[in-house]
């Protein structure tokens, strides 16, 4: 029997989230005393106490998202995965969970991350929308023939899939979707085109500081992103994470690669529920452990 363990992505975030795990667990305290030592700012204090709207920012939500798995991997009575996956900024969860990379290198990247994002955002008016009920080829090729920059962004599990582009394109593609008779083509409340080729200054950004990163073979493979194939060679590992912030995250192929590969039960660790929810879509027989 294969555990694996799955981290969240960005929209997970709710406020008061992590301050369970605050006053219960001395080594998940200690993973936000050095969060908010390592960000120079109480990032655990608007966590806690953060309105929806503060909680919203890329900036913030990201590495809140983050601390939040980690301080539940901390928290985690003996954690020793056999796999690792993250659903987009999860994957950098997945990987110091997994220790290619050491707590305080992975939320410094997430910062970069999210602030690299956040420009890249601000740069062009763009923005994703959900597509329910239509085959993923159907929306792949819809896209293709739809004039500007729209693509596949997460393939989040059979019948959802989310595209992401420039505004103009992504409701363009979000009517002729309609029309081809997905369920919902619904326009998401985000503040850009994340896995799109929107993303690619950002990805210029990230990369320096991920190649300036010491990253370490994991102790279990971890399923990325861009590939939905096991890493365990770090090179692999950071070439792959460059690339994640313009190609789809490919989730419901993870999962299918980790079941293929004896993955028999699943647990999620950090704020929501949303990856169980998906991987019972995508495979029914799975145990999800709480």
């Amino acid at each position: 029997m294969k555990r694996a363990f799955v981290f969240p992505g960005q929209g997970a975030q709710f406020s008061g989230m992590g301050k369970e795990l605050f006053e219960t667990s001395k080594e998940a305290r200690a993973r936000f005393e050095e969060a908010d030592e390592v960000l120079g700012f109480a990032l655990s204090k608007t966590m806690f106490e953060g309105t929806t709207d503060e909680l919203k920012a890329t900036r913030v939500t990201q590495p809140a998202v983050f601390l939040h798995s980690m301080a539940a991997v901390a928290a985690a009575d003996a954690f020793t995965p056999d796999m690792t996956a993250g659903h987009s900024l999860g994957e950098l969860s997945a990987l110091v969970a997994a220790g290619s990379l050491n707590f305080s290198d992975g939320l410094r990247l997430v910062s970069k991350r999210a602030e690299a994002m956040q420009k890249a955002c601000e740069a062009e008016p763009s923005t994703m929308a959900a597509v329910l009920g239509l085959a993923d080829e159907k929306v792949e090729e819809i896209c293709a023939e739809t004039e500007g920059v729209v693509v596949a962004a997460n393939y989040n599990c059979p019948g959802q899939l989310v595209i992401s582009g420039s505004v103009p394109a992504v409701e363009a593609a979000a009517a002729k979707l309609k029309e081809a008779g997905a369920r919902r083509a619904l326009i998401l409340p985000v503040g850009g085109a994340f896995h799109s080729p929107l993303m690619q200054p950002a990805a210029a950004e990230l990369k320096a500081a991920i190649e300036a990163t010491e990253f370490h073979v994991p102790v279990c493979p971890v399923y990325q992103n861009v590939t939905a194939e096991a890493s365990t060679d770090p090179q692999t590992i950071q070439k792959l994470l460059i690339e994640q912030l313009t190609a789809p995250v490919r989730w419901t192929q993870s999962v299918q690669k980790m079941v293929e590969d004896g993955a028999s039960s699943f647990t999620e660790l950090g704020p929501g529920k949303v990856l169980q929810g998906l991987i019972r879509k995508i495979h029914p027989e799975a145990q999800i452990e709480e």
